[in-house]
């Protein structure tokens, strides 16, 4: 879920050409849930092939990523390793969550009511998903990290030893790790349908400059992510009644020790959970340095993963493989047979 932000972050409007010749770090599983979610039939259920296997994410990676790199944005996708045992409880409420969506889809059904909402709220990633999704990457010439644990901290590590730009999330924990920018709706700008509703909105990408909205607030990192911490982050359930507008009043008349109090008496987290150890989380998280270097698109790999797998358009996976070498090709000085093998 993240930690919300949104009511005291200003955010400044983008367009993807700004941010071309620029290496963005994407949260993997952050986007493959938002592909999974979002690109569904109209009576709610996912993209499938012939046998019956969802292929949401695949077409959403496979697409969106190509109009990223045709636009000259470089990509890192970032995966999640080892979680935190801290955040166990989150994992556990996500899966209930799904279930009790599950539940009310199928009660919609019945009542032959929407239920495009509840589906959506019963999106399952999987390993077999995620394995695919990265081989698929492999076939792009994509390059993707395997956090040694929390995809969105190794985004934020990467942004500021300057391997990466940016970080890229629906979420805003990046800026929790310390990412010096981060960038929302990176892969889901255009039109979007609202929700319950038959109207669409344009969603732009955002940009967040770290040092800026810290200024803004009048608050330093330490003091963001008690914030973080008092609203509710993936490592603990957050105060009750206390939101953005609250929480920064209340983290800027306390120190760490009054933080640590008062969150220990009124955030029941922290009956099982050391405050201590989850703040140091934000604050040095594990994370390992990369080098990156070109990769070569593998036309064969992407083919037999889309369309002899997956049963997608020949024509259209054709059509697109053809471009993204073109990209590369327009992007960079390499010959055409540098760029496939």
């Amino acid at each position: 879920m993240g930690v919300d932000l949104s009511s005291i972050v200003e955010r400044e409007t983008l367009h993807l050409n700004e941010l071309k010749h620029k290496t963005i770090a994407i949260d993997g599983y952050n986007t493959l849930y938002q592909f999974l979610s979002s690109i569904r039939q109209p009576d709610g259920s996912p993209l499938k092939d012939f046998n019956g296997h969802i292929t949401s994410h695949l077409s959403g990676l496979f697409y969106r990523t190509l109009n990223l790199i045709k636009i000259g944005i470089e990509i890192v996708y970032v995966f999640d390793g080892k979680p935190p045992k801290f955040k166990q409880r989150e994992i556990e409420e996500r899966k209930r969550k799904k279930e009790e969506a599950r539940l009310k889809m199928e009660r919609a059904i019945e009542e032959g009511k929407e239920v495009l909402t509840y589906a959506q709220q019963t999106s399952h990633l999987t390993k077999e998903m995620v394995v695919e999704a990265k081989e698929l990457l492999d076939g792009m010439g994509i390059h993707y990290v395997e956090a040694p644990s929390e995809g969105e901290a190794e985004a934020a590590y990467l942004a500021k030893i300057k391997r990466v730009y940016a970080s890229a999330s629906q979420d805003y924990d990046s800026l929790l790790f310390g990412s010096p920018y981060h960038i929302r709706n990176l892969s889901f700008s255009g039109k979007r349908k609202l929700p319950r509703r038959n109207e669409y909105v344009m969603v732009y990408p955002e940009l967040i400059d770290l040092n800026k909205m810290l200024n803004d607030l009048g608050i330093n990192q330490q003091q963001l992510i008690m914030l973080g911490m008092l609203i509710g982050t993936d490592f603990n359930k957050g105060v009750r009644g206390i939101g953005p507008k609250k929480g920064l009043k209340k983290v800027k008349e306390m120190d760490y020790k009054g933080f640590k109090t008062y969150i220990e008496e009124h955030d029941e987290t922290f009956k099982h959970v050391e405050v201590d150890e989850v703040f140091d989380f934000f604050m040095n998280p594990p994370a390992k340095d990369i080098t990156l270097e070109r990769k070569k698109v593998d036309k064969k790999k992407i083919y037999e993963i889309l369309v002899l797998k997956h049963n997608f358009s020949d024509n259209r996976v054709e059509k697109s493989i053809n471009e993204l070498i073109e990209a590369r090709i327009n992007n960079n000085t390499k010959t055409i047979t540098d760029w496939f093998k």
